[in-house]
């Protein structure tokens, strides 16, 4: 008695901890499972992520304008340092050197060390500094909405993959059926006919089908294992388990329809839209700004060292360019003013602004169309629910009436020519429920895509 007690505790205790793995098992295969996955290891998730880091680096790079910018240099030089009167323009390619007009002893070249650091801080700038800052935040919201939007498509995607492995998948399993059913008609006909109750090309005509059948089922096998192909190529792993999605395929679970009529202004791809847009706006203003002069807090520091001794003899050993030494700073302040930029950046404003109303535009459009497409749909989507109920009715009457008309086959009621006209019609009618249920999910998957939300999708495929 007490083992027998045991035993069922046993048994009681197994059945519970196996019952969480059972819901699991029983949640795991469904689209919602496959996208979590998908979300997680699809390399072009990442392409996004890395463009969101690269505007947050961009962000504080710009940030970085704003302190203070600090140059240093050193240089260690060995030549002549004969001077000369007059005056030139310092561009690039000239070098100076700090001679003396009074004959100097000694060597007629010189070594020579010098170093500076420089400090320029741009403490005002008419607001350029700040509208970069602010056009550098609003590339960074850009490429969160971006990512945002092709999280939203790369669902769509998923979904219609998904949809087409279980629409091929079904007319693999419809062909299978229409030749597991020609098949027992060429072997009733095959019998019949040695019997001599049929004349032989009847047995012919059923072989006939059943080849073709058999041709069929081939070309939908390659269509089913390359759909497999494309969707495990956004799955990653090398198989996926759609068994229970193949059977809610044909049979969806109930709809009550209850849905939101409109689209969200928060919506993906309207927000993506809206970040570009006060992208373009903040740009232009930083541009136009541009145009306007920058006042900078200055501060250098300066040290040099000379082979030429304050008496007037020079040494041309290198150690010596270290000897002599001088220090001298410098402070000020300076403001800086392109004027020939004035005209190029107002334009290149401009250009910034109408960017930016184009994108406005384009929202607008969006969201319109975007609203007539919802409820376009939402009216198909029940219409289609509808049909799907009376297509399915229909392949339940079908196939009473075929195994009625084949047991009147059997008895040699009707000619093998009505059998097969009336297997044709339950070939039909199937037909008909599989492309009504792949028409039924893509309109849920499109749904689905304009109000941002794949729930019910991904929670009832």
């Amino acid at each position: 008695m007490i083992k027998h007690i045991m035993a069922t505790t046993l048994l009681w205790l197994a059945i519970v901890a196996a019952l969480p793995l059972y819901a699991q098992q029983q949640q795991e295969y469904t689209l919602g499972s496959l996208w979590s996955k998908v979300e997680e290891t699809y390399p072009g998730v990442g392409v996004k992520t890395s463009a969101i880091d690269a505007a947050k680096f961009n962000q504080r790079a710009v940030k970085g304008n704003m302190l203070p910018q600090v140059n240093a240099q050193a240089q260690n030089t060995y030549g002549t340092y004969e001077g000369s009167a007059g005056a030139f323009f310092p561009q690039a390619g000239f070098f100076n050197v700090s001679g003396s007009a009074v004959p100097l002893d000694g060597s007629s070249t010189a070594a020579n060390t010098f170093g500076s650091a420089i400090v320029q801080w741009e403490v005002f700038s008419f607001g350029k500094l700040r509208k970069q800052n602010e056009a550098a935040g609003a590339l960074y919201d850009k490429s969160v909405s971006d990512k945002d939007a092709y999280i939203l498509n790369l669902k769509k995607i998923l979904s219609e993959r998904y949809i087409t492995l279980l629409y091929n998948n079904a007319k693999l399993d419809w062909t299978a059926n229409n030749a597991g059913r020609l098949d027992d008609i060429r072997k009733i006909t095959s019998s019949l006919s040695a019997s001599g109750l049929r004349p032989a090309a009847d047995s012919l005509l059923a072989s006939s089908s059943y080849v073709q059948a058999l041709g069929e089922n081939d070309k939908w096998n390659g269509f089913k294992n390359a759909s497999l192909i494309k969707l495990l190529e956004l799955y990653g792993n090398d198989s996926v388990n759609y068994t229970a999605s193949a059977s809610r395929f044909g049979n969806p679970a109930e709809n009550n329809f209850n849905r939101v009529n409109s689209i969200s202004p928060s919506h993906p791809i309207l927000d993506a839209l809206d970040k570009q847009s006060a992208y373009y706006t903040l740009s232009g203003e930083a541009q136009k700004r541009s145009s306007l002069p920058s006042i900078n807090l200055l501060g250098g520091y300066a040290y040099r060292g000379t082979g030429i001794n304050p008496n007037g003899t020079v040494s041309g050993a290198w150690i010596n360019g270290f000897s002599n030494t001088t220090n001298n700073f410098l402070a000020g302040i300076g403001i800086t003013w392109n004027l020939t930029s004035l005209h190029t950046n107002r334009m290149k404003g401009e250009q910034l602004f109408k960017e930016a109303e184009s994108t406005k535009l384009l929202h607008s459009q969006y969201e319109q169309a975007m609203q007539a497409d919802l409820s376009a749909s939402q009216a198909k989507i029940i219409q289609q629910y509808e049909q799907l109920r009376k297509t399915k009715l229909a392949v339940q009457q079908s196939q009473d009436a075929y195994n009625m008309y084949l047991a009147r086959y059997k008895s040699g009621l009707i000619t093998l020519s009505e059998l097969l006209q009336i297997r044709i019609l339950l070939e039909q009618a199937e037909n008909a429920h599989i492309e009504a249920s792949r028409d039924y999910w893509m309109l849920l998957a499109y749904e689905a895509e304009l109000t941002a939300n794949f729930d019910f999708l991904f929670n009832n495929l």
